[in-house]
Parts: C-alpha cells; structure tokens; sequence
C-alpha cells in the first residue's frame, strides 16, 4: 500500500494541505471543529505525521529564501528591514516552514544567488524585498516558474504576486496636505534612482504639484541611499549651496528625514519654525526625536507577514497563483511639520 500523504489527508478532508500542516502543528487559526475532522481522517488513512517524510513526498524543503542585495551590516541599520523581516518570519513560523536569508555584495551578485537557492533545492520559494527598474531577477523566476512573492511593485510585470503599499498615492496625498498649510518651496530627497519605490513617490510629488498648479523645479530633487549617513550628507550640501528659501524638506525614508533634520540643526534653524521636515515609514526614532518627525507609517511587520503567507500558499496550492494585496497607510502628525503662516 502506497505511503499516505498530507495530500490525501487533505483531500478526504475536503481541506488544502497547508490546513493539514496546522493541524499537525495545532494551529490556534484552525477551528475545533475542522482539527477535530482532519484528525478523524489521519486516524482513518493511518497518516502518521513526520515532517521529514512529508517534505520527501512533496519534494519540499518547507523553507523560504530571502535574498538582500547588499551588505548584511548595511541592511540591517535600516529599521525598514529589520521590521519587515520580523514579519516574514513571524509567517513562517506559523505555516511551519523555516527562513533562510542570504546577502549579495552587489545587484550583479543578487540574481545569481536567488536562483542558485532555488536549483539546488535549499528553499521552496523567494521572497524578493524590492524591485529595480533595470533588474533581471523578475524575469528570470518567472521565465523558470519559480514561485516567488515580491513586497514592491515592478514596472514590466503587472501581474505578479506582491504585497505592497499606494506610494504614488501615499506622497501625493501628503504633499497636497503640506501645500494647503502652505508649504510651496519642498525639496524631495529620495532615494537611489533605479529603485522603483523611489520613482513612485517621486511621482506623486510630482502629481501632487501639477494638480496644485504649481511648477516642477527638478533643481528640487535629490538622490541619496536610504541611509542616516546619505540624508544628512545631502541635506547639509543642498543647505549651503542653494541660495532662495527652503520650506520643507520631503525625505523618501525616515532615515533621509532624520538626516536632514539633523542637518537643520547645525545650522542653527528651528524646525518646523524655519523649515519643516517629512520622512516615510514611521520608524520608531520618529517618534522619538526631537522634534518628533511627521512621517507616513506602513505596517511594515504586516507587509512581510502577508508576504510570507502568501508565498506558502502559492507553493501549497497549485490552484493559486498569488494576488496583489495593497497595505494602507496614513499621515503621522508631529511636530516637526507645521501651518504656515
């Protein structure tokens, strides 16, 4: 008699395999009643649960890749990919599966890596945590069918499976607020610009001065790496070397923001009396600072949770190819932005 499998447990049960798994693991997201019914037909098919028989049988790993194109060091002081990978892992954890993650020195290096996990059978699937405008990795999983989950967006596939947030959206809405307190002269210091997520909140920067009427002045925008370092370098420069009135700074990232803010302090401006300043993420130095910094939140943890889940799900699933699912954020007033006068 053939080896029974989760499969055929789930398919008596009229269940997915993945809700098989939480049985097994006696998942608090299972019902009683449904644990009690899956149980009943592991008792029934004598299914005896082994974790490692089970990834033989469907030729799985039970583990998720996360591949970071950069420095582990350089990743890891960013408080967005600390928060984000808490959530991937948080995920995993509860579909019982395990994370691995693996950096690359350089994007060259990212595709490689990504795909060398995936052939050599280390991890079931990837979790991609942003997208370039000039990048292969896409195209190469979805040439080779790997399943995969990306929290971004990408440019030239549409139809991939993501978890993302509005940015467009998120900064126009912001910048129209700033405008109607009276905010006219903002400098947007961004990020790196092969980033798809610079160049979307980019965008609705730009939107947002267009239905307000009021012209683009690209001397207005600055790029930097989404770091501490990077915003106050570039604030400190732009501070010197522009010579009319600065009333806001925009950074793309709270790193950005406190960059410039500490750069306004050098100065000796008071903020947001002489100038104001906006970051995005709510990352929690933004509410520690002084002054505390307006910034646009994300439920990051959320983002990489959902991701994690969604990925388990492809690879459990052969029906499901994955969906798009879009995070809302919101405006965090504090004291660094103010009504103009």
């Amino acid at each position: 008699m053939d080896q029974v499998t989760i499969k055929d447990v789930a398919k008596e049960a009229e269940v997915s395999p993945s809700t098989v798994s939480r049985v097994i693991s006696d998942s608090d997201q299972i019902s009683f009643q449904t644990k009690e019914k899956v149980k009943n037909v592991m008792k029934r098919l004598g299914y005896q649960p082994n974790a490692i028989a089970r990834s033989l049988v469907n030729q799985r790993c039970n583990s998720l890749g996360l591949v970071m194109a950069r420095p582990t060091d350089r990743a890891l002081a960013n408080p967005f990919f600390t928060d984000i990978i808490q959530g991937i892992a948080a995920g995993t954890q509860r579909e019982n599966y395990s994370l691995m993650l693996a950096t690359a020195e350089s994007y060259q290096r990212e595709s490689e890596e990504v795909l060398n996990l995936v052939k050599t059978r280390q991890v079931d699937g990837l979790i991609l945590m942003a997208s370039r405008t000039n990048g292969e990795l896409i195209n190469n999983l979805t040439k080779e069918n790997y399943p995969f989950v990306l929290i971004g967006r990408s440019q030239k596939y549409s139809e991939i499976p993501r978890v993302d947030n509005n940015n467009i959206k998120a900064v126009k809405d912001a910048v129209t607020t700033l405008l109607s307190l009276g905010y006219r002269d903002i400098v947007f210091l961004s990020g790196p610009k092969d980033f798809v997520v610079s160049q979307d909140r980019l965008q609705g920067y730009r939107e947002a001065l267009l239905e307000a009427e009021i012209p683009f002045r690209p001397e207005l925008i600055n790029y930097a790496d989404f770091s501490y370092e990077a915003g106050f370098k570039k604030a400190r420069q732009l501070f010197s070397n522009y010579q009319q009135n600065i009333d806001l700074v925009f950074g793309a990232d709270d790193l950005l923001a406190l960059g410039a803010l500490r750069a306004a302090e050098e100065r000796g401006w008071q903020v947001p009396e002489d100038i104001g300043i906006i970051g995005f993420n709510d990352t929690p130095a933004a509410s520690l600072v002084h002054p505390g910094l307006t910034t646009i939140k994300i439920p990051i943890k959320k983002m990489g949770e959902k991701a994690a889940q969604m990925l388990v799900k492809i690879i459990e699933e052969e029906s499901y190819q994955g969906e798009e699912i879009i995070i809302p954020t919101e405006i965090v007033w504090r004291e660094s932005t103010a009504q103009k006068e």
